[in-house]
């Protein structure tokens, strides 16, 4: 993969600073002192979320600062912000993305390079988080860098987990309702990207992905667009119903859960309803996942309003 190709970097491979990380740097090395080489092991002193930060800019240190910060991160409320506007802190965790980018293809990720990177995507989870700096997250187009993540087809863990981080940083951005989250998701692959995972991720990274597709149908911007053309509609259609097909022998109320809520949006919009009459599964109108959710009152109330909406399949003309 060529990395000139990639958002916020130059083709030589040196980091152009996206917009907006400059704006109000901590200069965090005048306000703690310039970073102590701390001990390994288990005698490894407790530091401040300050202190840690300032390892990630020291190559040496900087494997170890990203397994204590995605640690402890949500013991620091204002880690987001530091993240965000401590000097060479993003540039240091797109380094980390973008070094493991030769892996992907042919697959050569290893468990260790894995967890590394993970560790590197957990931080950048807490700053889509933060209200604060989501905004400027997604000005930075800084999601773009882990969509090459989503893109790999291999099933073992260490690229299952590679995927898993890579949507909890997406599911991150869709949590909160913001249409202008949707807006540039919807101008980036997202949507084909979580259909991929949707169809051959394991069952968390099927919930997740299925969820970022149930958000981002809930905005109006978003079931417009998926609606907008046949080809889309179809396309989420096709793979919703692969999975439902898939539930039935595998169930997870989880998973069905999300499923059925996409439907249920996807019937708010007249034309997709009434495609759906015909090609809603069947496996839905039956009792198939009647024990499944029996203690899921709120499913069940979904699925039920979504066959009364959707009504009867109509019967082919003789």
């Amino acid at each position: 993969m060529s990395m000139s190709g990639v958002p916020g970097l130059a083709p030589g491979g040196a980091f152009a600073a996206p917009g907006g990380f400059g704006n109000g740097a901590l200069n965090l090395q005048r306000a703690v002192g310039p970073p102590e080489k701390r001990p390994e092991g288990p005698e490894r002193p407790m530091a401040t979320p300050e202190q840690l930060v300032l390892e990630l800019i020291i190559p040496e240190q900087r494997e170890n600062a990203l397994l204590d910060l995605s640690k402890k991160r949500e013991a620091f409320p204002d880690l987001a912000p530091i993240l965000w506007h401590s000097c060479g802190t993003i540039a240091a965790l797109l380094q980390e993305i973008v070094s493991i980018y030769p892996m992907l293809s042919p697959p050569t990720l290893t468990a260790a390079a894995s967890n590394r990177v993970c560790n590197a995507l957990a931080l950048l989870q807490c700053v889509a988080s933060h209200p604060d700096t989501r905004g400027l997250f997604l000005n930075a187009h800084i999601p773009l860098f882990l969509y090459p993540f989503l893109n790999t087809v291999s099933k073992t863990r260490p690229f299952e987990y590679l995927r898993l981080t890579s949507l909890g940083v997406i599911g991150a951005l869709v949590k909160v309702d913001d249409t202008e989250v949707i807006n540039f998701l919807l101008s980036t692959e997202i949507i084909p990207l979580c259909l991929r995972t949707m169809e051959m991720g394991s069952e968390l990274s099927k919930t997740v992905a299925t969820f970022i597709v149930q958000k981002i149908l809930l905005d109006d911007v978003g079931l417009a667009y998926i609606c907008a053309t046949a080809e889309r509609f179809f396309a989420v259609g096709a793979v919703l119903s692969n999975m439902v097909q898939m539930l039935a022998e595998q169930p997870s109320v989880r998973l069905l859960k999300h499923i059925i809520r996409c439907y249920l949006r996807l019937s708010d919009n007249p034309r997709a309803c009434e495609a759906l009459r015909n090609c809603l599964p069947d496996l839905l109108r039956d009792t198939t996942f009647s024990a499944c959710l029996r203690d899921d009152v709120t499913t069940r109330r979904w699925l039920q309003e979504l066959l009364m909406r959707v009504g009867p399949p109509i019967s082919p003309h003789p």
